[in-house]
């Protein structure tokens, strides 16, 4: 049972937690997240909630989603869940017809649901079930989330998208991956494509390139040490990027402090792509 002292407490961090939400970077905005039960999604739905977006958090796994949201409205914020499948277009459509309905509209969409199959190889090895699943999730979940994403943002006077890249799309991995950084190159080029198109209709289109993060996805795929160190030794910061620091990056380009910013790569890898890739 709960005392006085611990529902006091309660309710200071939920007051501390609408004021700091009332003057925050997205004070006001609505926002949907996919992928957002785990990982980069779920600390960006965190965090964009405590900077005052009314977050949807889309996730595969809705009884994920649902934990991460429940914990958004404990703390005072708002936040509702869905579930669904990025890849099919009944269900990335109900994810915006979620933020539309109980929210009202659309300003920040994170197109950050992925996938990286842990039999994903070279280009002899990878099966084709690995490459369609692998470019379904991970780019056409990017197109579908931006074709019905890109209306409602529209029609809420113009906002922000943040795509989900990786440093892999700017060169090659040293543990084999061909389907994953295929499919990140190509989210790269959609990025600048759509930043293109739509620049003039007040909404902007970047891409966030993580480089190599301690999160499951990964980690599932790094599952030896020796793996993990052949990936570490190319970091020159010299350990893995933290989602929550990606989630600090993807508040920026989804805020107006970025406001003159669109078709851009923004590389948050510890060093990465520095050490290795050479400007053009």
């Amino acid at each position: 049972m709960l005392n006085s002292g611990t529902i006091r407490a309660a309710g200071e961090l939920k007051r501390q937690f609408s004021s700091a939400a009332a003057k925050g970077r997205l004070a006001g905005k609505v926002a949907l997240i996919t992928g957002g039960g785990g990982g980069i999604g779920a600390e960006s739905s965190r965090l964009f909630a405590n900077e005052g977006a009314s977050v949807v958090v889309a996730d595969l796994n809705e009884e994920a989603a649902e934990r991460v949201a429940q914990e958004i409205r404990d703390g005072g914020g708002n936040a509702v869940s869905v579930g669904g499948n990025v890849s099919n277009a009944d269900h990335m459509k109900r994810m915006v017809s979620r933020a539309k309905e109980k929210f009202g509209g659309l300003h920040v969409l994170f197109n950050n649901a992925g996938i990286m199959m842990s039999n994903d190889d070279d280009a002899v090895h990878t099966t084709e079930d690995v490459i369609d699943t692998t470019l379904a999730v991970n780019v056409k979940g990017v197109l579908l989330g931006c074709r019905y994403g890109i209306p409602a943002i529209k029609n809420s006077g113009g906002g922000a998208i943040v795509n989900t890249a990786s440093f892999v799309a700017f060169m090659g991995a040293a543990t084999p991956q061909i389907a994953y950084t295929a499919s990140k190159g190509a989210v790269l080029a959609l990025t600048r494509e759509l930043a293109v198109i739509h620049a003039r209709e007040g909404i902007r289109v970047n891409a966030l390139c993580p480089g190599p993060l301690r999160t499951e996805l990964l980690m599932k795929f790094l599952d030896s040490e020796a793996k993990r160190q052949r990936r570490l030794i190319h970091v020159p910061m010299g350990r893995f990027g933290e989602a929550a620091e990606m989630a600090k990056a993807a508040l920026f380009l989804a805020s107006d402090e970025s406001s003159f910013m669109t078709g851009a790569s923004l590389l948050v890898d510890g060093g990465l792509t520095a050490a290795y890739v050479t400007p053009e």
